[in-house]
């Protein structure tokens, strides 16, 4: 196999050798084309009736030779179309050209459009010019690129020989555009927070670090926007969003990439119940402009995004589903319980860490339909405002569709003393070895203690609802370049 692909790899760079000695340029500068392959298709009744040339660029993705004539297919951003090449329209000495090309070379083509007999929309080639010589070969025609590993690692592989994957990125595209549309009309504004920070918050997560050399100066990557987007509304900035990476250092799968896209806003004057009304018209928005309906399939269910969404409390959703009111035990109880239930608790360390270890495993799996699960722990929640009925619970959601989840969203805190109270109680879990735990942010109790409006403030994760809305079930499909482990040893170190 490696004998083949050497030869194939001489072949081509001795063709690459005799098209510069007959004067042609295998890596010009431009082309000027007229037509995407898309646009052709569609107006190919004006474009024939009139006779006018189109021009257009792509690359050979096949051919086929019949003596004096040539088919082929050129792939461009839109699509693929038929050339059709005579060597009476264009004199032995370009025709002959041809010979030096191969699938997967660049070229510019310029003719009339016709159908074939077989109805296939084609263009007669009156002139062509090389654009990009490829000196690699594109994986086996037949098979295509299958394997998940080089998909991901060579992306531009996967664009080129499975075409579909583009119209995955380009909706994630329109999705993103969506949200800001409807965030941008309802009078939010767009800002931008430090990737780099002093100090981590706004999640329970363990982070990157880094190192600045010009203040000497450890530094980590953002885990979330929250605490920099909360300073804001201190400062009078009523309605911000942010749409960014964010890292966590942690584990790796399907559902989680360690940099990923987050979109957090936050909203002056509104409280968690205004807002699930705002997140699910937001919801619907964004899947009727992008898809056209409000339903969507994934798997083998049906899920609709048309508001009103489920409402159900944390507690009423683990008597449901579970059988028991956790909110009434205590961590031993609610450990035994979980071991019961065939769960594994040896990490399992706090009250809270075995609350979400019941309702992840045995709560969630059952939220098909879209569903805010409202009314959290407090030892859930350090961020949150408490509830104004009940001093266990926060006025806090997260929203769950197809027993995922697809947002946090909070009545946020917004007294000083709570919050460093709860920033404590997080530090004595950290000194007992929650590596999650989130940190005391003294600058940010700081920015409280000078007075933040009762707000309402919103996360999802951006990589997921496009996994929803694109049918992908893995968070490598719907990430260009996902992290990957190197191939060869030493491949992360730049100095060898």
């Amino acid at each position: 196999m490696e004998r083949e692909l050497s030869e194939i790899l001489r072949v081509r760079r001795e063709k690459l050798q005799k098209l510069i000695e007959k004067g042609v340029n295998p890596f010009p500068y431009r082309y000027s084309r007229t037509h995407l392959s898309s646009e052709i298709i569609a107006d190919f009744e004006k474009l024939s009736e009139s006779g006018n040339t189109v021009k257009i660029a792509g690359r050979i993705i096949s051919w086929r030779g019949h003596g004096k004539t040539l088919f082929a297919h050129i792939q461009d951003g839109s699509g693929k179309i038929q050339i059709y090449i005579r060597k009476d329209d264009l004199g032995e000495e370009k025709f002959e050209l041809f010979d030096l090309f191969e699938i997967g070379d660049i070229i510019g083509a310029e003719g009339t459009v016709f159908r074939t007999r077989m109805g296939e929309v084609t263009i007669k080639v009156s002139d062509f010019s090389l654009l990009a010589k490829s000196l690699k070969p594109l994986p086996e025609k037949w098979h295509g690129l299958k394997d998940k590993e080089i998909r991901y690692r060579k992306r531009y592989l996967d664009l080129i020989v499975n075409p579909g994957v583009i119209g995955t990125f380009v909706t994630r595209a329109r999705i993103i555009k969506s949200i800001r549309d409807f965030l941008d009309d309802r009078g939010f504004l767009e800002v931008e927070t430090p990737a780099m920070q002093v100090l981590y918050g706004g999640a329970n997560a363990r982070p990157f670090v880094t190192h600045l050399k010009a203040l000497d100066l450890d530094l980590y990557l953002r885990i979330a926007d929250e605490l920099y987007l909360k300073r804001l509304v201190v400062g009078g900035m009523e309605k911000v969003y942010e749409i960014c990476k964010d890292f966590r250092n942690e584990g790796m799968d399907k559902n989680h990439n360690p940099e990923f896209t987050m979109l957090e806003f936050y909203w002056a004057y509104a409280d968690y119940r205004d807002l699930m009304n705002l997140v699910e018209e937001m919801m619907f928005s964004v899947v009727t402009s992008v898809l056209d309906t409000d339903e969507i399939n994934y798997g083998e269910n049906l899920i609709s995004l048309k508001p009103p969404y489920r409402r159900m409390t944390f507690a009423g959703a683990a008597r449901k589903y579970i059988g028991v009111d956790i909110i009434e035990l205590d961590e031993k109880s609610l450990i035994d319980l979980a071991k019961e239930r065939g769960l594994d608790t040896d990490r399992v360390k706090g009250r809270g860490a075995a609350l979400d270890l019941l309702s992840s495993e045995l709560v969630e799996p059952h939220l098909i339909q879209p569903t805010f699960l409202t009314d959290y722990p407090v030892e859930l929640s350090p961020l949150a405002k408490i509830h104004r009925e009940d001093p266990r619970l926060t006025e806090r959601f997260e929203l769950f569709i197809n027993g995922f989840e697809f947002g946090n969203g909070f009545s946020e805190l917004t007294d000083p003393d709570d919050q460093r109270r709860r920033f404590e109680a997080q530090a004595r879990a950290r000194s007992m070895g929650d590596e999650e735990a989130h940190p005391i942010d003294e600058d940010f109790i700081l920015a409280l203690e000078h007075g933040m409006p009762p707000s309402a403030g919103y996360g999802l994760g951006i990589d997921r609802l496009v996994m929803l809305l694109t049918g992908n079930s893995s968070i490598r499909d719907v990430i260009l370049f996902p992290t990957m482990k190197p191939e060869t040893p030493g491949a992360g170190n730049p100095d060898g």
